[in-house]
């Protein structure tokens, strides 16, 4: 069976603003439903793919009974909120991320796809406190009948400018684990944040966007969404924030736009000295196409970008999938 021309049928589960589902859709799987359970990330899924099924439904309530198109999807994929397993975050939090996780795998039992896809932190893969969870995972997988695989990729060899690690697991029933093999890197250079961004920093006249650029000499650190429920939009926690500043990038904020003709860039300075990203240039970060639009305001769009899955990514896991299933 040719992989170029068949469309497939996934579900999407906590799909956010759509990194995951843009990249699965341009690797030829059509959503026949996709869940989240904030209202603004369903205006942005809307606002961009008027005709995609989508539900303002958290997946704890989710009852495929009476969504019966969800049956024996091609793939059920999971962008789930990142599970974390520090003494520094509130334990409820930590617990509702697990139930997410937890609630996924149960929904193979209704659901009955073909393939999984999860998606999360690279230490869920990786890091012995995991451990627990993965055999969760496993023996439920067992279970019924799937055969899985665990493994970390980068988006930045994926062609995304940005150092993200990503921990995933696959699935996949009727022996189509044998077919699949993880994506490999697919660019021989890594884009830097000076030439993925120095476009944008010039657009309104600004003179130093080209000497900028030029020191901008690396991928961008991980863009972190961080929580919904409480602080402004910043690009992450102090680590990262300090790697953008060694770009002269002030990360404890974003702007409204991007520089004009008469800032003046003296990261000597400090914060004053140096310019915070625009969501636009945050989402081209994470390899979001220009046309890609996010609903709310200021802080939700830039919640709804640093919480994505690049689309790059997706895209990439879904060829993997796709040819795995059409083997």
């Amino acid at each position: 069976m040719t992989t170029e021309t068949t469309r497939l049928r996934s579900l999407g589960v906590c799909s956010g603003a759509g990194g995951l589902a843009l990249g699965l859709e341009q690797a030829g799987f059509d959503p026949v439903l996709l869940l989240d359970n904030r209202p603004v990330t369903c205006e942005t899924l809307r606002a961009n793919r008027p005709d995609w099924d989508v539900r303002d439904l958290d997946l704890l309530d989710f009852d495929p009974v009476d969504h019966q198109q969800t049956y024996d999807v091609d793939l059920l994929a999971a962008g789930l909120p990142r599970v974390k397993a520090t003494a520094t975050v509130h334990r409820a939090e930590r617990d509702n991320e697990l139930r997410l996780l937890q609630a996924t795998i149960m929904l193979m039992h209704g659901v009955r796809p073909r393939a999984l896809l999860i998606e999360n932190v690279p230490d869920l893969v990786t890091k012995p406190a995991y451990g627990p969870i993965r055999e969760f995972i496993a023996e439920e997988l067992a279970h019924l009948g799937y055969a899985f695989h665990w493994f970390v990729l980068n988006a930045v060899d994926l062609g995304v400018p940005q150092d993200r690690k990503e921990g995933v697991v696959v699935a996949f029933r009727d022996g189509h684990m044998d077919a699949f093999t993880p994506p490999a890197p697919s660019v021989a250079r890594h884009a830097t944040v000076g030439e993925t961004l120095g476009p944008s920093m010039a657009a309104r006249g600004w003179p130093g966007a080209e000497r900028w650029a030029a020191q901008a000499d690396r991928p961008a650190p991980t863009l972190v969404g961080g929580s919904w429920e409480r602080g402004g939009a910043d690009l992450g926690p102090t680590g990262t924030k300090r790697a953008w500043a060694r770009m002269g990038v002030d990360g404890a904020t974003v702007a409204d736009e991007v520089p004009g003709p008469d800032f003046v860039w003296a990261p000597s300075l400090g914060r004053p000295g140096m310019m915070p990203l625009t969501v636009r240039q945050a989402a081209t970060l994470q390899g979001f196409p220009s046309d890609w639009v996010f609903s709310g305001r200021k802080t939700a769009r830039y919640r709804q970008v640093g919480h994505a899955t690049p689309p790059p990514v997706g895209k990439a896991l879904g060829e993997a999938i796709k040819a795995a299933l059409c083997a």
